[in-house]
């Protein structure tokens, strides 16, 4: 697996957020898949879902941060088809995650990401690394159980706070219970390239 292991989509503090504001817009996403049905024929691909689902699917996801860099299947697009590629997310990107907590949309591109494919050889990165980068702390974010309520960790106050699944940041409230005690270094400004890994 990935060098800081597995983590299960549903813990708490697993992503960050800024709360009462999504990082994400879905709608802007919807309405280009929807006036590129090439790609969006691509993109539903990798969901397994049809084009005419996009916008219920889409609308289904929770925008969250990533607070870790994490390991994922990125698509690109080429030639009319998806084309997957191993890579390394940086923490503060931000992604789209489903109800299991499992990052599924890439918010600055729209690209689709698939579940990161196991490593049984000796991982290698290649591409621009960031500062901080450690191969030693990449994680695989993994499904557990269907979440309600992420728990997610306000990038600028370091609180807790709870987003129902599947909304956009208006639903935000106080967490209540115990607060995430993970902490990671999160960038600013996530680099735009990705170190990517291939086995």
């Amino acid at each position: 697996g990935a060098g800081g292991g597995s983590v299960a989509g549903s813990a708490p503090g697993l992503y960050g957020g800024t709360r009462d504001a999504g990082s994400c817009d879905p709608d802007k996403l919807i309405a280009f898949l929807q006036a590129e049905p090439e790609k969006a024929a691509a993109w539903a691909g990798v969901h397994g879902i049809e084009p005419s689902a996009i916008a219920t699917y889409v609308r289904s996801l929770t925008p969250v941060v990533l607070r870790r860099d994490t390991r994922v299947l990125n698509h690109g697009y080429r030639n009319g088809r998806a084309t997957p590629r191993a890579a390394v997310l940086q923490a503060g990107t931000a992604v789209l995650v489903d109800r299991f907590g499992i990052p599924r949309v890439k918010c600055g591109c729209g690209n689709p990401l698939g579940d990161a494919r196991p490593v049984t050889t000796r991982t290698t990165y290649a591409g621009t690394r960031w500062p901080g980068f450690d191969p030693a702390s990449v994680v695989v974010v993994r499904s557990d159980v269907e979440v309600d309520v992420f728990v997610l960790v306000d990038l600028r106050t370091g609180e807790a706070f709870r987003r129902p699944t599947g909304t956009k940041g208006d639903d935000d409230a106080e967490a209540t219970g115990p607060s995430a005690t993970t902490t990671t270094t999160t960038s600013t400004a996530p680099s735009s390239s990705e170190g990517t890994s291939a086995p």
